[in-house]
């Protein structure tokens, strides 16, 4: 356990010695900033009407809940370029080589590069969390959608970042790897959307489709059922990460 925290430590600490990984953040929070606050101004404007309607959506339904779904969106682009460079990296400096033949399994590697960008990850979702909560200032948040919408958003961001460090793992170079990750999770997010647009229902797209379950939280009813699909896909890609880096090290 130790060695996993050791390691993603030093991968948290390589993050932001990138100017990528600053460049995202001040570009993020920058884009989430307007797009909140332009809710807050909607909200606000259509307060008095929503005062005369008996179980009108609240400051949560109009604010929180379409910025939780707008960084979403926004972490579906952004996740590819940080993770990209998780093992692709260490393969073109070649220093994979010798990460390899250090006395470390490579489920320890594997996990703490995973823990160290989703810790990245994390620090974003505790700053898009900021922004809601100061409305306390001058208003109520419904603190149970609150809570919803901040843990649909931490597992899709675990979600995001077990799929980004797979594709980093098996491909060559990281722009293949943050293409990789885009089609895959870009597929995922709209795979039910054909069967909608035909007016059909197929189980398998729902159930396979990343959003529909992150919606599913986003509304408050949280069910084992959308919470084990995202358990389910992490661990899924986690491990096949441990696979193909263990492939890796017979190879050498």
């Amino acid at each position: 356990m130790s060695m996993i925290l050791t390691i993603a430590k030093r991968e948290f600490k390589s993050l932001f010695l990138s100017p990528l990984a600053w460049t995202v953040l001040a570009v993020l929070q920058g884009l989430l900033a307007y797009l909140f606050l332009t809710q807050v101004e909607t909200f606000t404007l259509i307060q008095p009407k929503l005062a005369s309607i008996d179980g009108a959506p609240g400051l949560t339904d109009i604010v929180v809940t379409p910025l939780y779904g707008n960084a979403a969106i926004i972490l579906l682009l952004v996740t590819p370029l940080l993770t990209m460079r998780l093992i692709c990296e260490e393969r073109r400096n070649k220093t994979l080589s010798l990460l390899l033949s250090a006395p470390i399994s490579t489920t320890d590697i594997i996990l703490g590069k995973y823990l160290g960008s989703l810790g990245l990850l994390l620090l974003v979702v505790f700053l898009v969390t900021l922004m809601p909560l100061s409305l306390l200032v001058g208003g109520e948040l419904d603190w149970g959608k609150l809570a919803a919408n901040l843990l649909a958003l931490v597992l899709l961001v675990s979600a995001f970042t077990a799929t980004g460090l797979f594709m980093s793992t098996v491909a060559g170079h990281p722009t293949v790897a943050a293409m990789g990750t885009f089609g895959i999770l870009l597929l995922l997010w709209i795979l039910d959307w054909s069967a909608g647009m035909n007016d059909q229902r197929s189980e398998l797209f729902e159930y396979l489709s990343i959003l529909r379950h992150f919606q599913n939280l986003q509304s408050g009813q949280l069910s084992s059922v959308d919470i084990s699909y995202f358990l389910l896909f992490t661990a899924t890609f986690i491990l096949l990460s441990i696979r193909c880096l263990a492939n890796d090290r017979l190879q050498k």
